[in-house]
């Protein structure tokens, strides 16, 4: 039964209707990608909906992710519908010339068909993808906190302006964040599963930015999966709140200082995906062909789901969804588009 993974809220009086809610979501999106671009200094570009497998310029998330492939005649082969741009987008700022501290967003499009569906999860992923040159100077622990209170500060600038206009919704998100290793939430609770972790900080400091996801922890588990050959494991993190809605942590956004020659190198042997070292990529990367860079991505309809205090993602975004979910969802006041 896929509602085993539902949350039905004890009580959901939804805030707004269905046309409130398209003309909210609207608010937000243009509101943010402004608010985002303003504080990071990010130029919009076009990005691709898929790559050719060969380029290594997918993303593989928790490496056991399958993409959804399909050939084109034309061309006389298959191309895989993108998981993520993380690498891609360091090949655009070389080839666009960006400066430092200057950097690029997108709309990244991407099919998951392989997402285990919830309240916060669909099988088509929509974000804002973006991605900035940064100095040799700048890939410390101390930019990236920086450069997450600025991703916050466009948040809250956000729910601000939308709670001015539906005056039913509540400013809760604030720009107080808390920082924490995933190894210092290890060690905090040691008992706990990760998500417990998570849900037990956020529920104690409201918003929080864990740290350093990716590599073994001392129990000799990671906090998360994350591919070997974007994110520094050292230099990266989740951003997370507590939604009230639906009385658990939600992450909003997964960014980091991308990998240097030497980060790659070490991480590709600590995940045992040394090939990779052959892809065009990868070539480039260790023969720092490539500038040094720092991304993420932000949910576009994660972000809209929260900001309209919303309890299923499906009620901010057209997909599909099993039946039985979808019964349970209208039975309990959840309209899903």
């Amino acid at each position: 039964m896929s509602t085993q993974n539902l949350m039905i809220p004890q009580v959901y009086p939804a805030k707004l209707d269905i046309m409130e809610t398209e003309k909210a979501i609207k608010l937000v999106k243009d509101t943010f990608e402004t608010e985002l671009a303003a504080v990071l200094e990010l130029t919009r570009v076009s990005a691709p909906l898929y790559v050719r497998p060969e380029s290594g310029l997918n993303d593989d998330l928790n490496g056991v992710e399958r993409p959804v492939q399909f050939d084109i005649k034309d061309i006389g082969a298959d191309v895989a519908i993108v998981h993520s741009l993380a690498k891609w987008k360091r090949m655009a700022l070389k080839r666009y010339g960006f400066k430092p501290e200057t950097g690029l967003y997108t709309d990244m499009n991407a099919i998951r068909r392989d997402e285990e569906l919830d309240n916060l999860h669909s099988v088509y992923v929509d974000q804002w993808d973006w991605e900035k040159v940064i100095l040799d100077e700048d890939r410390t622990l101390h930019f990236l906190k920086h450069t997450v209170r600025e991703i916050l500060s466009a948040i809250v600038a956000t729910q601000k302006i939308l709670c001015a206009r539906f005056e039913q919704l509540d400013c809760f998100i604030t720009k107080d964040v808390h920082f924490v290793s995933s190894q210092e939430l290890e060690d905090l609770y040691p008992d706990l599963t990760p998500k417990e972790r998570e849900n037990e900080i956020c529920k104690r400091y409201g918003v929080v930015f864990i740290t350093q996801i990716g590599g073994k922890l001392r129990s000799g588990k990671p906090h998360d999966g994350r591919a070997p050959d974007y994110d520094d494991w050292d230099l990266n993190g989740d951003l997370l709140i507590w939604y009230p809605v639906l009385n658990r942590a939600i992450e909003l956004s997964s960014m980091g200082i991308r990998v240097d020659a030497a980060a790659l190198n070490r991480q590709l042997t600590l995940a045992g995906c040394e090939n990779r070292r052959e892809l065009p990529f990868h070539k480039m990367l260790l023969n720092n062909e490539l500038p040094l860079t720092m991304g993420g991505g932000i949910g576009q309809s994660r972000l809209c789901m929260v900001l309209l205090q919303k309890a299923h993602i499906g009620e901010v975004q057209a997909s599909v969804w099993p039946d039985d979910m979808m019964g349970a969802c209208e039975a309990n006041g959840i309209h899903l588009l």
